[in-house]
């Protein structure tokens, strides 16, 4: 394959569509027309990239002696890349996927693209040549699952090949172009000692959350969106004991754990051939007849809540899972309300006294102003009196505002006292570790 350096986020830099000079761009609508048309469909199937690579070279390099083109040997290069990307790939966007160090791509119509880069934003150089070739790589995208978009599905979840989420709206819902959104796949399985060296906690918490684990404690990591929900789940599950069977339930598959004995389920969109739906909550229930040792539930969002705390409190503890909150509190009354969706006769006092007897540790992650994304409380649920929760913070992150470069400055703090738990870290020969994790050693 041509290595060709594509910036992707530098405005000096010629991207196709990008600048209103780009012999590329003044061209390229001329060779892609003369290349698709002429290199048979079957070819793009049974040919390996290289072979691929090899056969467009040769078609754009004749069309560029036939129509005498005014584009040279690096010109020619950059509009071979451009149709291998657009044929094989995700076109303007394929650079991105590529680029290891960009973690979301969002685009909103043809002429803009937007990713992010170490919890920022920032826009691209990149654009579309319409919004029917936007359009095209949406109807792409959603086939390869067996979906389809059009005005009757304006909306569309998919999965990319390498487990990336993607979004996709088009029009009319959206006004402006079609939009996508992609959340790419991290295949880098970070463990707590690397998010300690990214400042994401510090040791004592590594410490705590590895007892959580071993305890058999149940916990909801809680967090915005592109906060690390998933990031810290799976470093979590590093401290489970491999010879447990661990059941994973996710929508769209992103958990890589490392056990031996792991059964992965995913849930199922119904799609354009009639294929009916099966929804967490279906897949909870059957995981509970497959003798789990563990359920982790990649993100709970609705009435599948019922069964998962079903299933913690009838010999699945330890189970994990992750959901959308801005803060510990706000995850449980989340809790309540997918509760109260599943079982609406329910009055909420017993609600939450089950929410109270069943999960043991709420763990928020945020994404800070920086960027960076910390663990700022580590959250015991303690019980409850009088129909409200009693919590107490193990470990919070203290902020003490920003340096000049913008950079949040801080220091995680611990409650300096032993949780409730600690009977049960001393059942698990863990309280030593506990009490050492508290600072109380």
């Amino acid at each position: 394959m041509f290595k060709s350096s594509r910036l992707i986020d530098t405005p000096s830099h010629t991207q196709l569509g990008t600048s209103h000079s780009d012999p590329i761009r003044d061209h390229y609508q001329l060779i892609h027309s003369k290349v698709v048309n002429t290199i048979e469909a079957s070819a793009v199937v049974k040919l390996s990239s290289n072979e691929l690579e090899a056969r467009i070279l040769a078609l754009v390099t004749d069309v560029v002696a036939t129509h005498q083109l005014p584009l040279g040997h690096r010109e020619v290069i950059k509009v071979v890349q451009q149709l291998v990307d657009e044929l094989l790939g995700l076109g303007p966007l394929q650079p991105l996927i590529d680029d290891p160090s960009v973690s979301d791509i969002m685009v909103n119509g043809p002429n803009e693209v937007y990713i992010e880069k170490l919890g920022r934003l920032h826009k691209t150089a990149i654009e579309f040549r319409s919004e029917e070739q936007l359009l095209n790589m949406a109807r792409r995208i959603v086939s390869k699952v067996g979906r389809r978009i059009d005005e009757s599905s304006p909306l569309v979840d998919a999965r990319l090949e390498d487990g990336s989420r993607v979004n996709v709206m088009i029009p009319p819902l959206a006004l402006d172009g079609t939009c996508i959104s992609i959340r790419k796949f991290n295949h880098e399985k970070l463990s707590l000692s690397q998010m300690v060296q990214n400042d994401a906690l510090n040791e004592g918490m590594m410490h705590l959350l590895d007892v959580i684990v071993r305890c058999r404690l149940n916990v909801l990591i809680a967090g915005g969106t592109g906060a690390g929900k998933t990031t810290l789940l799976n470093a979590m599950s590093f401290s489970i004991p491999p010879h447990e069977r661990i059941i994973t339930i996710e929508d769209a598959a992103e958990l890589k754990l490392q056990q031996p004995h792991v059964v992965r389920a995913e849930t199922r969109s119904e799609n354009a051939e009639g294929l009916a739906a099966i929804t967490q909550r279906e897949l909870v229930r059957n995981a509970l007849r497959m003798r789990p040792d563990r359920i982790i539930l990649g993100e709970v969002r609705g009435e599948e809540a019922f069964e998962m705390m079903q299933a913690m409190n009838t010999g699945h503890d330890g189970s994990l899972s992750t959901l959308h909150a801005n803060s510990p509190a706000d995850a449980l009354v989340r809790v309540e309300n997918m509760l109260m969706m599943a079982q609406s006769t329910l009055p909420l006092s017993a609600l939450r006294r089950q929410i109270a007897d069943t999960i043991d540790i709420v763990i928020q992650v945020d994404r800070m102003r920086d960027g960076k994304r910390r663990i700022v409380a580590i959250t015991e649920v303690v019980g409850i009196e009088s129909d409200q929760y009693i919590t107490q913070d193990l470990y919070h992150f203290d902020t003490h505002g920003e340096d000049h470069q913008g950079k949040v400055l801080g220091e995680y703090v611990s409650a300096r006292r032993l949780p409730s738990f600690v009977a049960k870290a001393q059942h698990y020969q863990l309280d030593s570790q506990l009490r050492a994790a508290m600072r109380l050693a």
